[in-house]
């Protein structure tokens, strides 16, 4: 059973049916190309830590760890955007990762 925050616990008991479509078209676009559930997770890994989304870095640090990255794999992922976001997003977003992974 997947485990998930708080947050997206209360979100699916309030807001089901939407909550649904999202899953539904999250699904549909790992699904839509040839690039594999690794990377689409490390991908989405770095979308997330760009917008600051710590709830996101944590739900796609756990589904990239379940598909097979490794911690070196995401901490390289979020480093990488140093010069793009700046360390202090870098800073937080490892910090969120490192929640995860010390779990």
């Amino acid at each position: 059973m997947t485990q998930y925050s708080k947050n997206y616990n209360w979100l699916l008991q309030k807001f089901n049916t939407v909550m649904e479509k999202h899953q539904d078209l999250g699904k549909a676009v790992r699904e839509a190309g040839p690039i594999d559930e690794k990377n689409a997770q490390l991908i989405q890994l770095g979308a997330a830590s760009a917008i600051r989304a710590e709830g996101s870095v944590h739900s796609h640090v756990k589904r990239a760890l379940k598909a097979g990255a490794s911690a070196e794999e995401i901490y390289h992922t979020i480093i990488l955007l140093t010069s793009t976001i700046g360390f202090p997003a870098v800073a937080a977003a490892l910090s969120w990762a490192n929640d995860i992974i010390e779990e």
